[in-house]
């Protein structure tokens, strides 16, 4: 670049700054953090203390070279269920622990390997596909938290939801395009603000204050430790051979996230125009996310995986600085001590997610887009507009293996993301034709490389 128009990782923009960029992170996450224990029956309070806890976990492990922050995942959410009701919390959270260990396995597995054999399985074609993938398959989601309201239990369009993600989704546009300096930095941020406030102004009773009046000032360290935290709920299951039958039907979820984790390294190596495969390694981020993953199962916490949302963030701001990210934890942490925080953040209206997450999303999947020039794939051969096409329509399209009915991996789901990803690299391996997937900007640089 001819000039700097990025804050890079080891940066730290001035307070007045830090603290609303954090802030806005701290938003991205929130709905999706909390909404994985209250759907699991896990603790909300425990949920927002491991995701900080593993995100600092997470960039020291990567060296702070990896600004990605550390949610709830969703694809534990079906497994913990099933084995929570057959088997017991414990249990659930020792497979939730078995599928960190998993990760760690294969983060040893691949620093001993390397990364090379990984260009060979995931060209261009490949990778900038699956990034669509990741962005447009929760477009869905996005739209529905929009559009629709909840009413006995049915899904149904809503006029006054539609008004409220409109106006939030409008005016993130037009901070993140008009304005310069720092408010350009903090769209989202100006997005929920704003439709917080219209919500509140034009729909008051959309947003809850009664759960925010009842909801705690502090949660003592001794009721956190002894009432949210669950540290013996592992402990008590470890020795029954029962419960690790059990677990050992979550574990194989670890399968599934490490190709998202895979997917969002790779978005986050495209936005900040580095390559984090390498430096400081996918070992490194492997590591970091499946040692999140297993202590926040010993604490009673639901498994962590980076955030596409926040990566989202930082392809709109290009503050890239790890400062932001850790400070963004260590407020996850304080709210799981103050309650009132929690429910008025809680309290956000569900369209005002909907209108910046369809920009969130959306951002991942431009990123796919540019990969595709950038790198110069030909559309033109046949073989690389097969796999695109196979990769597209089966990620966005929401194609899932289920595994019920077949014992023990009943509780099994290869969601659309993994399935698509998988399907790609198999692909490209047995197709003929390898190179034309490359992309022609790749060939190019090698010729060159080549010819000095």
């Amino acid at each position: 670049m001819s000039q700097k128009n990025f804050v890079d990782v080891d940066e730290t923009p001035h307070i007045s700054r830090l603290l609303p960029l954090s802030i806005q992170h701290l938003f991205a996450m929130f709905g999706s953090t909390v909404l994985v224990p209250i759907l699991t029956g896990l603790d909300v309070a425990t949920a927002l203390f491991t995701s900080g806890i593993g995100t600092l976990l997470f960039l020291w492990i990567t060296k702070g070279k990896i600004p990605n922050y550390l949610g709830s995942s969703f694809a534990f959410i079906g497994p913990i269920i099933a084995v929570t009701a057959s088997h017991g919390v414990g249990t659930a959270l020792l497979g939730c622990f078995l599928s960190g260990i998993v990760y760690i396995i294969v983060a040893a597995i691949v620093k001993k390997a390397g990364v090379k054999w990984l260009d060979k399985i995931l060209p261009p074609v490949v990778i900038a596909s699956v990034i669509v993938v990741i962005g447009l398959s929760l477009a869905g989601v996005a739209v529905d938290m929009a559009t629709k309201v909840t009413v006995d239990g049915q899904s149904q369009m809503s006029l006054t939801s539609i008004e409220i993600s409109l106006v939030t989704l409008i005016v993130t546009i037009l901070a993140a395009v008009m304005l310069r300096g720092f408010f350009g930095l903090i769209p989202i941020l100006i997005g929920i603000i704003v439709g917080y406030v219209y919500t509140l102004l034009r729909h008051p009773g959309l947003i809850d204050f009664q759960k925010v009046a009842v909801a705690p000032v502090f949660v003592s360290f001794r009721d956190m430790f002894t009432t949210h935290f669950k540290f013996g709920a592992v402990a008590e299951v470890i020795t029954q051979p029962s419960a690790w039958i059990a677990a050992l039907v979550i574990a194989p979820v670890a399968f599934v996230t490490l190709a998202e984790h895979l997917g969002h390294l790779l978005v986050t190596s495209k936005v900040m125009d580095r390559d984090l495969m390498k430096n400081p390694g996918l070992h490194r981020s492997l590591l970091g996310d499946g040692i999140a993953t297993s202590l926040a199962a010993f604490i009673g916490g639901p498994p962590a995986t980076t955030y596409g949302e926040n990566i989202g963030v930082l392809a709109i701001t290009r503050v890239y600085s790890r400062v932001v990210i850790a400070l963004a934890a260590v407020m996850a942490i304080l709210f799981a001590f103050i309650g009132k925080i929690s429910a008025l953040l809680m309290s956000i209206p569900t369209p005002v997610l909907g209108g910046v997450s369809i920009i969130l999303f959306g951002i991942i999947a431009a990123q796919g887009l540019r990969m595709y020039v950038e790198n110069k794939v030909d559309f033109a051969n046949k073989r690389n507009m097969i796999v695109a096409a196979a990769i597209l329509v089966t990620g966005i399209g929401g194609y899932k293996i289920s595994f019920a009915g077949l014992g023990a991996l009943s509780d099994l789901t290869i969601d659309n993301i993994a399935f698509s990803t998988f399907l790609g690299i198999i692909l490209h391996v047995i197709l003929p034709g390898k190179e034309a997937a490359m992309g022609e900007a790749n060939r190019e640089q090698e010729q060159n490389t080549e010819t000095a």
